[in-house]
């Protein structure tokens, strides 16, 4: 049997994906392979959030044929999508499948290698047809390529159109997954042996706003919390405008929510937030952070935010550093704004200079390194949970790296294989920058 490299470039939404493709290969009977190694064929899962990521989806695309200039190359995903011109008229590209497309990949490439399709496969839809709105594309795992946390995407694409961003393009509008199906698939799972499951999706605080039966993600997570062996569920990545005090009050309740709440926030200053058309101010954001440390125990707050937004002043900048100072964060996701054609946010003026969006991304870098230290600081001499996940070597000794509800990383000094398992340390300081060292409790 054949040969297949898979690559993965992008979000989580990206690995789930990529992971149903893979187990099809596998019961297909192929073979998969290291990307860097030769193969018959390869898959890229391609990205386009941001210039760089488009730029690294077409290296990895041309790479394929660098490693194998007889390979059939198979361009996925995101950056197909919206610049399908580009892709398909790519010499290198063999097969172009957009999203919502992706569940037929392995159908597509057997296709192809039967020669019952064209030398070049288009297999791109119109995601943003209002009038013909897509379905949302069933796909369920029942392994991960990781092995002791696995994503489940509850729902694909976005209404929001802040201004700078691309995906509503690239993903089409909001669709939702039939709660029994993920309920199915989480059963699966857990029988499997996974304990945590992380629930993705494109903009997943709008899951369910398709339905007309009632469900909603409180629903769906208030089923996930009673099924047997799933002792940890994480939210991926959430909005103001959901993390209301009726919603926080419900997920207190739940037994095995981890402690560990994306917000994202984009800009702490009112102004550049109406500009990127964020639906809520940062008092919005602020109420919603101090509902959740009412509710939580010290919970682990992470955002993303976006420096050097068309025509963001010093002033508008710094109110930005203040309200994360504010805030406290415990980690940030920072990049500088990135530019992307087809967008409102193109189109604006005072645009800034590479050096000043970097500056700036720099000064509010130096800002979350300060803050992730005094939040990881506050749990030394504490026992917590850890999820164990991988074995690794530092300074020449063997450990267990693990993550705790709260996602902060530890390591336990150990020979023992404690992949899969959770266990009680006792956190006693640093091993190294951003690993926590445990001890046995």
């Amino acid at each position: 049997m054949k040969n297949v490299a898979l690559h993965n470039l992008g979000c989580k939404v990206n690995a789930y994906e990529m992971d149903f493709i893979q187990q099809n290969l596998l019961k297909k009977g192929y073979n998969v392979v290291p990307f860097d190694e030769y193969a018959d064929i390869y898959i890229v899962n391609t990205c386009t959030v941001t210039n760089i990521a488009d730029r690294k989806s077409r290296q990895m695309l041309h790479r394929c044929k660098q490693l194998n200039p007889k390979a059939v190359v198979v361009a996925l995903g995101c950056y197909v999508q919206t610049d399908s011109k580009g892709v398909i008229g790519d010499p290198d590209i063999d097969i172009a499948i957009g999203n919502n497309n992706k569940s037929k990949a392995v159908e597509i490439i057997e296709e192809y290698l039967a020669g019952e399709t064209a030398k070049k496969v288009d297999c791109i839809i119109d995601i943003n047809d209002v009038k013909n709105p897509c379905p949302y594309e069933s796909m369920s795992i029942e392994k991960t390529i990781e092995h002791s946390r696995a994503y489940i995407k509850i729902q694909d694409g976005c209404n929001q159109f802040c201004t700078y961003c691309i995906i509503p393009y690239a993903r089409g509008r909001v669709r939702s997954r039939r709660q029994e199906e993920i309920l199915e698939e989480v059963r699966t799972l857990s029988s499997n042996g996974y304990k945590e499951v992380v629930l993705t999706g494109i903009h997943i605080g709008s899951y369910g706003m398709d339905f007309k039966d009632g469900s909603d993600l409180m629903s769906l997570l208030e089923e996930i919390d009673k099924v047997p062996g799933i002792e940890r569920v994480r939210i991926s990545s959430l909005e103001p405008g959901t993390m209301t005090k009726e919603f926080i009050e419900r997920l207190k309740n739940l037994k095995k929510i981890c402690q560990h709440f994306h917000l994202s926030l984009q800009s702490g200053c009112d102004s550049v937030l109406k500009r990127m058309n964020r639906k809520y101010k940062t008092a919005d954001f602020t109420a919603s952070v101090e509902n959740l440390r009412k509710a939580f125990d010290r919970p682990a707050i992470t955002t993303d935010v976006i420096a050097g937004f068309p025509g963001e002043t010093e002033a508008e900048f710094e109110e930005t550093a203040d309200f994360i100072r504010k805030i406290g964060f415990y980690e940030i996701h920072l990049f500088p704004y990135s530019r992307r054609h087809g967008t409102v946010a193109d189109k604006m003026e005072g645009q800034l200079t590479r050096k000043e969006k970097t500056d700036r991304v720099k000064k509010l870098s130096e800002i979350e390194r300060e803050m992730t230290r005094a939040y990881e600081e506050s749990f030394i001499g504490e026992k917590v949970s850890v999820l164990f996940e991988e074995p690794r070597e530092i300074k020449g000794q063997s450990y267990m790296i693990g993550h705790t509800d709260r996602y902060l990383t530890v390591a336990l000094k150990s020979d023992e294989d404690l992949k899969n398992i959770i266990k009680e340390v006792k956190l006693s300081g640093f091993l190294a920058d951003g690993i926590m060292a445990g001890e046995e409790a």
